[in-house]
């Protein structure tokens, strides 16, 4: 009797977690690819002035070097203001500057995720109160390999801005009450846009996920 006790107890857990594992599952929002892998549909190439060539090949977007900057900008206008997650993946093929620079909303401002600019290893948010990637809280010093593939991720709330990088959180912001904005290079940029300097770049995978507000 304490067995078959028991047993009934070990299948209560069972589905107990079953069923809590497919409510998760349920609740989470499905990500929303923006890039088809095929070509720039809903983008368009903003005119920076310098640009490299910007072409769809194998599966990818290929940024080619610029004087400037190079890159791609999200022409539809249903990308949402906060409570989201913007993916992306990228490797530079050559040059010694970001080379995945997204911009994105935050409210009725927009922000910019750099990483690896002012010469390769400066992370960080351009602009809080001002002062950009180079020179605020967020500020972090990471070195990239040519060639190698990573995964970005930023998450914007109400109250924050956190990014990642292969899994790893370089960037967890507090907004609230703080000044936010982009430097005028990445106006083009807006809503949304992914951008490299001064480098050769590879994008792909771009996703976008809401969250439950």
């Amino acid at each position: 009797m304490r067995t078959a006790t028991t047993n009934f107890g070990l299948v209560l857990v069972l589905f107990a977690s079953i069923s809590a594992s497919a409510e998760e599952a349920k609740e989470k929002p499905k990500a929303k690819s923006l890039f088809d892998g095929k070509s720039l549909e809903h983008f368009e190439i903003p005119q920076f002035g310098g640009e490299g060539s910007v072409e769809v090949k194998d599966g990818v977007i290929t940024m080619g070097q610029g004087v400037m900057l190079t890159g791609i900008t999200y022409k539809k206008d249903d990308f949402p203001k906060t409570n989201y997650e913007l993916t992306w993946e990228a490797r530079r093929t050559m040059g010694i500057d970001f080379f995945a620079a997204a911009t994105f909303p935050v409210k009725d401002s927009h922000c910019s995720f750099i990483p690896g600019g002012w010469g390769g290893a400066v992370v960080g948010l351009s602009n809080i109160n001002g002062e950009d990637a180079s020179e605020n809280e967020t500020t972090t010093y990471i070195a990239f390999k040519d060639d190698q593939w990573y995964q970005f991720k930023v998450r914007v709330t109400d109250k924050k801005i956190e990014a990642w990088i292969d899994d790893k959180r370089v960037i967890d912001a507090n907004i609230e009450g703080k000044k936010i904005t982009t430097r005028n290079e990445v106006d083009l940029s807006h809503p949304m846009g992914i951008a490299a300097w001064q480098s050769s770049a590879e994008i792909r995978k771009i996703e976008l996920r809401l969250l439950d507000k």
